[in-house]
């Protein structure tokens, strides 16, 4: 893994996000047509999701992919 702290920011805001609706790791999962397995693993900053998984939980959280990126820890580095 190339960005763990970023990897890790994501992770959090992903869950943030998720309880923000009421939504379980399973719930999010069914929505975002992936296991809930993938869900656990990105908040847990054991997986590096793929643009297709982001896409996919995008339209799951009903939000455009730059405003589910957007969290601290995920700036470019200099």
């Amino acid at each position: 893994m190339k960005n763990p702290a970023g990897v890790k920011a994501f992770g959090a805001r992903l869950r943030h996000l998720r309880e923000q609706r009421g939504m379980s790791q399973q719930e999010l999962a069914d929505y975002a047509d992936v296991s809930k397995m993938t869900v656990h693993r990105i908040e847990t900053a054991q997986f590096s999701a793929t643009i297709d998984v982001l896409l996919s939980l995008t339209k799951a959280l009903g939000m455009p992919l730059h405003e589910l990126v957007k969290c601290p820890g995920m700036e470019e580095a200099d």
